[in-house]
């Protein structure tokens, strides 16, 4: 059983332009997205790119550092992913954003095995969320992203790869993972530069541990909660609603 990370990323960010190649102490930052998600139990990581001129910089960028990637859809990201993952041959999908650097791959490979280990079509954190915004994670089979791709109409269904699967639970079975408090209003993505600057200062603090965990940015944020004054005000999911009002 094959087991692949894909990674969708690209550099026309409206909201940050360019940022997954922007510098989070000293590393580009979907470099430190690949590096959380090493550390877990996946047999392959790749980028899912589109074929757009605007994102040759980032095939440069994957090409230089021998990571693997796929040129896909720009606004079609189920299909991308889809695509992505029946060229690489995947019997799991772990999904995966490349503006997450706190990815915990504790977390990680707590849902790979639930899934399966129990035989679940998908497995993430994110149905009743109960994690920080930025350790979210799914899992599910390349049979379920099969279906989903072939079944999916709305164009945030598309857009947003997974929304067909969980809105669809007579038809997938469907695993939420919980934590043992909801600190779901913990914001650890980056989408603004206010979001870069919180990440860098957490970073400063953490980047000498390869593997650390969610705990371990807990823990910093605990000893210099001055941290927070650094983050944005934005809504979870802001993509994703944004896109139904938009489209559907």
């Amino acid at each position: 059983m094959k087991i692949v990370a894909i990674v969708q990323a690209r550099m026309n960010s409206t909201r940050l332009h360019g940022k997954v190649l922007l510098n989070l102490c000293g590393k580009p930052l979907i470099q430190r997205v690949i590096d959380r998600v090493s550390c877990s139990n996946v047999d392959e990581i790749v980028v899912a790119t589109t074929n757009s001129d605007e994102d040759s910089e980032l095939i440069k960028w994957c090409n230089k550092n021998l990571v693997n990637f796929f040129c896909g859809s720009k606004n079609n990201v189920l299909e991308r992913y889809y695509e992505c993952a029946k060229f690489y041959n995947a019997d799991v999908v772990v999904r995966i954003t490349a503006d997450d650097p706190f990815k915990d791959p504790g977390v990680i490979n707590n849902a790979i095995n639930i899934l399966i280990n129990k035989g679940y079509d998908y497995v993430s954190n994110t149905i009743l969320p109960t994690f920080p915004e930025g350790v979210d994670i799914e899992v599910f089979t390349f049979n379920a992203l099969k279906k989903c791709f072939n079944e999916a109409v709305l164009s945030s269904e598309k857009e947003h790869v997974t929304p067909y699967i969980w809105k669809n639970s007579n038809i997938f079975s469907l695993f939420n993972l919980t934590y043992a408090k909801d600190i779901s209003s913990l914001r650890w993505t980056v989408d603004y530069k206010e979001d870069l600057y919180f990440s860098r200062g957490v970073y400063k603090h953490l980047q000498h541990k390869k593997c650390f965990s969610m705990e371990d940015v807990l823990s910093v944020l605990a000893r210099y909660p001055n941290l927070y004054d650094l983050q944005r005000e934005v809504i979870r999911n802001e993509g994703y609603i944004k896109s139904i009002k938009d489209g559907d």
